[in-house]
């Protein structure tokens, strides 16, 4: 060091930012990846082309814009149903914040059962055997390792409903509707192979597994799409908890249970 005062830098690839001729601390103009975000993209880009330029550092083409907001309508909400929205209505009923709600939300929603760890590794299978039915085959057909992580070792193969019997309709309405809008052949090999795959993991498939496929065929990496999938789902467990916040506990949707007296075998 010469004495002089040494420069703070924040370095990154994704943004550059001129400062304010008056204020150092407040940006004149940004650009993202090279593109002009406030002097040109805005009234001009669509969200989708904004949300992909951020992740994959390029503006996308039509048809990977369609595919993305085909992705992001059907994963918007996932239903009361869903652990990960339930989990921000009971925030919102308990009273918690707007920013505790979506933290409980994004937490219950990042796992192996339906979330995003579960969309990563089902992206790791298809970076692994491609469109190669023999190799999905064996994988689907072994038990998963046991790997050390901060993560359990998942109980179910990734992308396919543990508890489920047959395929929903809604994910069958979903992949065949992708598969159509992608320009690229991961969706449409799996809808053609469904059958074979869901045999061979002798379960259905799940929304997670075509989110997995539409984001490789959209070309995020299996980090990327784990991102990708939590901020997708956020709009359905927002707004379920807004309404439940105003609703109250008294409405709040309890799962019926009955209750056995095990010695007088009377229900309760």
């Amino acid at each position: 060091m010469t004495g002089d005062k040494k420069t703070e830098r924040v370095f990154t690839r994704i943004w550059l930012e001129e400062p304010e001729p008056d204020n150092a601390f407040a940006a004149r103009a940004a650009w993202c990846h090279g593109y002009d975000v406030y002097g040109e993209m805005v009234g001009q880009a669509r969200w989708a082309q904004m949300f992909f330029l951020l992740f994959r550092g390029e503006a996308p083409s039509p048809a990977q814009t369609a595919l993305l907001d085909g992705l992001a309508v059907a994963v918007a909400n996932a239903g009361t149903r869903d652990p990960a929205v339930n989990a921000a209505m009971c925030g919102a009923v308990g009273g918690s914040t707007a920013a505790s709600c979506l933290i409980a939300a994004l937490a219950v929603g990042a796992g192996h059962l339906g979330g995003a760890r579960e969309v990563l590794l089902a992206m790791q299978v298809w970076q692994r055997d491609g469109m190669t039915c023999d190799a999905w085959q064996r994988q689907l057909a072994e038990p998963l390792p046991d790997i050390a992580s901060v993560w359990p070792t998942p109980e179910h193969p990734p992308g396919f409903d543990p508890h489920g019997v047959s395929t929903t309709t809604i994910v069958r309405q979903t992949l065949a509707r992708l598969a159509e809008l992608s320009p690229e052949p991961r969706l449409a090999w799996l809808h053609e192979n469904l059958a074979l795959l869901e045999h061979a993991a002798r379960r259905p498939l799940a929304m997670s597994g075509v989110a997995a496929a539409a984001l490789m065929d959209l070309g995020f990496t299996p980090e990327q799409g784990e991102m990708v999938y939590l901020l997708l789902r956020l709009p359905g467990a927002a707004a379920h908890a807004l309404e439940h916040s105003e609703f109250g506990h008294k409405k709040f949707p309890f799962f019926e249970v009955q209750l056995v007296d095990a010695d007088a075998e009377v229900a309760v």
